[in-house]
């Protein structure tokens, strides 16, 4: 167990909002808790190191230490329990079991009795400690039929299966008397006691265990003579977390730990593929053992952002018998008064979808490094329980399409080491946008902090009173309306920097009554870590079609002139310039640079351009009056070009060679609405600015750029 860790429930506000922090700590000894102000989030040596101010405030002192658990694994559980007890009684439903073989699952409960998987696999019922089973293993990823009936007249207890295409089913009986069927309905879990004392053996949520793994459809609960208590049908308000039952008794509920919803059923035959025309189709949701969205820790302080604090990055920062923990969240000044005239523009969706992150490439030895520069000590590879993020998968080996901050973010930290192997501090996400405000301190230039919830929430009226947005390193992940205030912004006359790569590449959508739910649907194409299944590509959230925003007629390079078209390793080249920047009217922006090369250096890969690169695409947005003044060269041979760009093994679709394409190109154009835009196409790029104390060609070229901006 962490010893000590907690998160907040906001990963943003303004003066007056209150954020609620929730901390578990194995102490007996009370933690205490300070505000510090975030410049610097890399604990490399080689760089400028953790640069964190105290700021005094209202957070400050001592609270008691408790533990507090974690509660995984998704269900559905009634609001009520059912309205009549039966003597003789049928739970049934259509199941796609995806780990058959793991233990005991629960695929229907009520009280005492659970229509189950056992631990072979085979449809089994359980009533208290005794269990009957239909015998037969059922495969995976294969839709049944499944069944538990009860014939109070005789007391026999039959369990069974059929497949719903034909094929071989099963079935068992046994004789038990006086079963009386009663109590709260619990789908895809159950709530089974240890003994008839009372004693609860669950331990979950609701005193809930044994999640079932796949798919379950029109879970259903007849009684006496055959008398409809409830049926579940989940082809309906797939968008909430409310099951309803549409039976006679109206006995609905709610789903706990968002399992997938818009599933494909047992009725699919992909004549359709969207939920919203063939509701009927998608009556399943995909439970999993280790779905979990929010904690539910009780709150140990709140803190709620005074008018006089300067918009910026803080932590709040907690300590016990030598542990530590910070926790972050970001000031934006009040709607509609900045402070300054830049605005960096904080990517939250992303640093969540990529919340706690496995890394496949996660090896022990990264430790001794960890150790070294006294980093951030958790991993998530270590710690899977803390709920992994959308890049990894299930147990049951399906993709985790749903991110939340309700839980400890590992590598939302200061000091979060994303590599712990190479030459550079192997930073991403937050402490690596924390490289632009690094510099930005060293320049002494003044910036507010918005962050894409806010731009979300209040369109373009969050960022239209600035000169200049700018982004940082990897603003991957954006609802339609992010990209809208963007370019609302960009043509209505301001100036926009985007400073990274693979940016505004994925569509999320966020749920309307869960706070800080994001779901993903990676579907057709992309770089991606799973793939959607057929039929599930639209988002449950907001019934938009899912994945690239590429796929969805909004290519990046329609946003700031560039597109993803490359990835890597974590190394980094540099940029070669171009003759547009040595004469003429963009001679500006290299005042002051002799160099031929830019960025052969950095704390990012060890250059300017590298893991992930974005190029120019005209067929794809890009402005024909786009003007390159930079590109990237020598690459790592194991950088390659994106799936989406690929056409066959020998043909893509820009119809050059591949060695041409992979680049990243800076550029710079004019919009008719008077703006300006720099885009840089490269996550390591921002990892150069403040390299030797901001005293480079990158940290002047950038400069250049943004006092120009600045100015008019």
């Amino acid at each position: 167990m962490i010893p000590l860790i907690g998160y907040g429930d906001r990963l943003s506000g303004r003066a007056g909002d209150v954020i609620n922090f929730q901390v578990s700590s194995i102490s007996a000894e009370p933690f205490t808790a300070a505000l510090y102000r975030s410049i610097s989030a890399d604990p490399n040596p080689a760089g400028p190191g953790m640069i964190e101010r105290e700021v005094p405030s209202t957070m400050e002192g001592s609270y008691p230490s408790r533990i507090q658990a974690i509660h995984g694994g998704s269900y559905a559980i009634a609001d009520a329990e059912l309205p009549k007890s039966a003597r003789s009684f049928r739970l049934d439903a259509t199941i796609w079991p995806t780990l058959p073989d793991k233990g005991e699952q629960a695929i229907l409960s009520c009280g005492e009795i659970a229509l189950i998987l056992d631990e072979t696999g085979a449809i089994a019922g359980r009533v208290c400690e005794t269990i009957i089973s239909a015998g037969t293993p059922l495969k995976t990823r294969t839709w049944y039929r499944v069944w538990l009936i009860y014939d109070g007249a005789t007391g026999t207890l039959t369990v069974g299966h059929d497949p719903v295409k034909p094929g071989h089913g099963g079935e068992n009986a046994t004789t038990i008397p006086d079963l009386t069927l009663t109590g709260r309905p619990v789908i895809a879990a159950s709530t089974r006691k240890e003994d008839r004392s009372g004693n609860w053996r669950g331990n979950g949520q609701d005193g809930t265990l044994a999640y079932f793994n796949g798919k379950i459809e029109a879970p259903k609960i007849h009684g006496d003579e055959g008398e409809l208590l409830a049926h579940w049908d989940f082809a309906r308000d797939f968008s909430t977390t409310r099951i309803e039952d549409a039976g006679p008794y109206g006995l609905h509920g709610k789903i706990v730990n968002l399992p997938a919803r818009a599933m494909t059923s047992s009725n699919w035959t992909g004549e359709d593929m969207s939920f919203r025309h063939r509701p009927e189709h998608y009556g399943a949701i995909h439970f999993h053992d280790d779905d979990i969205y929010d904690f539910g820790w009780e709150t140990d302080f709140s803190f709620t952002i005074p008018d006089d604090l300067p918009s910026g990055a803080f932590v709040a920062r907690i300590k016990c018998n030598g542990h530590e923990d910070a926790m972050p969240f970001f000031v934006c000044p009040p709607l509609g008064k900045p402070s300054a005239k830049l605005c960096v523009l904080v990517s939250t969706f992303t640093y969540v979808i990529y919340g706690n992150y496995a890394r496949p490439a996660y090896h022990e030895s990264w430790h001794t490094r960890v150790s070294e520069w006294d980093a951030y000590p958790w991993n998530p590879a270590v710690h899977p329980e803390y709920g992994l993020s959308t890049y990894n998968f299930h147990g049951d080996g399906s993709g985790i399409c749903h991110a939340s901050h309700m839980r400890p973010l590992f590598n939302v930290r200061p000091g979060y080491l994303s590599m712990g192997v190479g030459e550079d501090s192997g930073l991403r996400h937050l402490p690596a946008d924390a490289h632009l405000l690094t510099w930005l301190d060293q320049q002494g230039i003044d910036y507010d902090i918005i962050t894409d919830r806010e731009l979300h929430d209040d369109g373009v009226a969050a960022i239209a009173p600035y000169q200049v947005l700018t982004t940082g390193a990897h603003p991957e992940y954006h609802t339609a309306e992010t990209l809208d205030a963007i370019e609302a912004f960009r043509d209505g006359g301001g100036n926009l920097m985007y400073l990274g790569g693979n940016g505004f590449y994925w569509r999320v959508a966020l749920h309307e009554s869960e706070p800080g739910a994001i779901e993903i649907r990676r579907g057709e194409g992309g770089i991606r870590a799973w793939a959607a299944e057929p039929g599930e590509y639209f988002n449950a959230f907001d019934g938009n079609y899912g994945g690239m925003w590429r796929r969805n007629g909004r290519p990046p390079q329609s946003i700031a002139g560039l597109g993803f078209t490359a990835q890597g390793n974590f190394t980094a080249s540099y940029y070669r310039r171009l003759e547009a920047s040595r004469e003429g009217e963009l001679a500006w922006m290299f005042e002051g640079i002799e160099d031929d090369l830019i960025g052969d250096f950095g704390l990012s890969g060890g250059g300017a351009a590298g893991f992930e690169l974005d190029r120019t695409d005209y067929r794809l947005g890009t402005p024909e009056n786009a003007v390159i003044v930079a590109q990237s060269e020598n690459h790592d041979p194991e950088t390659i070009l994106v799936p989406e760009e690929m056409l066959t093994h020998v043909t893509n679709w820009a119809g050059q060679s591949s060695e041409e394409l992979v680049r990243a190109d800076m550029i710079y154009y004019r919009v008719p609405g008077g703006g300006q835009v720099f885009s840089t196409g490269s996550i390591t790029y921002c990892g150069c600015l403040p390299w030797n104390g901001g005293e480079n060609n990158v940290s002047r070229l950038t400069g250049n750029v943004l006092r120009r901006f600045l100015e008019g």
